[in-house]
């Protein structure tokens, strides 16, 4: 009887400790101290904040005084095999660290807070190489970043690409795969052209859920947003550079900076948690089978192949007055869509507009250029 009574007792607490930090069920979350250009104390009280928000948190690193229970290690490399142990064994659920190495297929999802409505957004991705090439590293990032998303409870995740080189080839690729059965929720740029290529107001506004880019300027935006109040000398807001995702991954290891300040520590252990609590694993396998079903690496294979280049010789149509413009080119590939022009006897220069890469043409030349353009899968 008086074990029952314990149990009982120790429930109710449990409950009014999450209603009070609003967490539901505990998961338990490694992090490493060793690393911080701020020193251990900085890594420190942003674990300890986050143990009082109602995660159970583990060090991983030197002895220290604190109530938050420590696995003694004495350098970087043993806290991160540590680390992985206690993954892998599943005594943590998901860990936070600095200067750690995913494999090839593996990048991290950010997640900052934007300045002009303090709204919540994705960053996807911010560290790591989805793939070796650009093109199908950001269609990868596209589904990490949804399945992100969907592991932190938002069921139907609006997405944009941002402005960068291959957005436009991204773009027609997803509006394949969207044909193809799987569910994309486009977002809108709030500039007044609209689209789902976003611009640099939609990064401030947090315009989409999910903002697609590749990896190294995911990075940038990361330290711009976290550290732009301080000068860029420690990063001050956001959750930090986010979980490693890849569809073999099954490690959820977020990514902080070595400048990572005491709040970005706290948020990134909480991060973690959520998108432990939110079955990460599970949606990531049932957003896997489903991009398979709408044939998502058909998609891939034949980007690769169409970048299999054969030189051929051909003649130059004649030079003509080109006022006619073509825009939703990929500037990677501005000059295979004007030498296809050349090809089938249509004189095309290429330019770049306001918005981006143009093919000029003449004006009597505008339909058949677009059309032999979609052919070849250009526009």
């Amino acid at each position: 009887m008086d074990n029952i009574k314990r149990l009982i007792g120790e429930s109710f607490l449990d409950i009014a400790k999450a209603m009070e930090t609003g967490e539901f069920g505990k998961v338990k979350v490694g992090i490493t101290l060793l690393g911080s250009e701020l020193g251990v104390d900085n890594i420190l009280k942003g674990a300890e904040v986050a143990s009082k928000d109602g995660v159970d948190v583990v060090a991983i690193g030197p002895k220290v005084e604190t109530d938050l229970e420590i696995i003694e290690v004495s350098d970087e490399a043993e806290a991160h095999k540590k680390m992985e142990e206690l993954i892998d064994s599943n005594y943590i659920q998901g860990a936070v660290t600095m200067h750690y190495n995913f494999d090839i297929g593996v990048s991290t999802v950010g997640r900052v807070i934007t300045p002009a409505f303090g709204k919540e957004m994705l960053i996807a991705t911010t560290t790591g190489t989805s793939d070796t090439d650009r093109t199908i590293s950001m269609l990868k990032n596209t589904i990490y970043g949804i399945i992100t998303a969907k592991s932190l409870g938002i069921r139907n995740p609006t997405l944009g690409i941002l402005n960068v080189d291959n957005a436009r080839a991204v773009e027609r690729c997803l509006k394949e795969l969207q044909s193809n059965g799987y569910d994309i929720n486009f977002g809108e740029s709030a500039r007044s052209d609209g689209g789902i290529i976003m611009r640099g107001n939609d990064l401030l506004t947090a315009s989409v859920d999910v903002m697609v880019t590749d990896s190294l300027t995911g990075n940038i935006l990361m330290k711009i947003f976290s550290s732009f109040t301080t000068g860029g000398s420690f990063e001050s807001t956001g959750f930090g550079y986010g979980p490693g995702i890849g569809f073999e991954n099954k490690r959820i290891i977020n990514i902080l900076s070595r400048a990572s300040g005491t709040p970005v520590v706290a948020n990134a252990i909480k991060y973690v948690a959520s998108l432990a609590k939110g079955n990460l694993n599970e949606i990531k396998a049932s957003e896997y089978k489903k991009v398979t079903d709408a044939k998502f690496f058909d998609i891939i294979d034949e980007l690769k192949n169409k970048q299999v280049k054969v030189e051929e010789t051909y003649v130059i149509p004649e030079k003509e007055i080109v006022t006619g413009e073509i825009s939703g080119i990929d500037i990677l590939e501005l000059e295979m869509a004007v030498e296809s022009l050349h090809k089938a006897g249509i004189y095309a220069e290429s330019g770049m507009g306001c918005t981006g890469p143009v093919i000029l043409v003449s004006e009597t030349n505008i339909e058949k250029s677009k059309k032999i353009l979609t052919e070849i899968k250009c526009l």
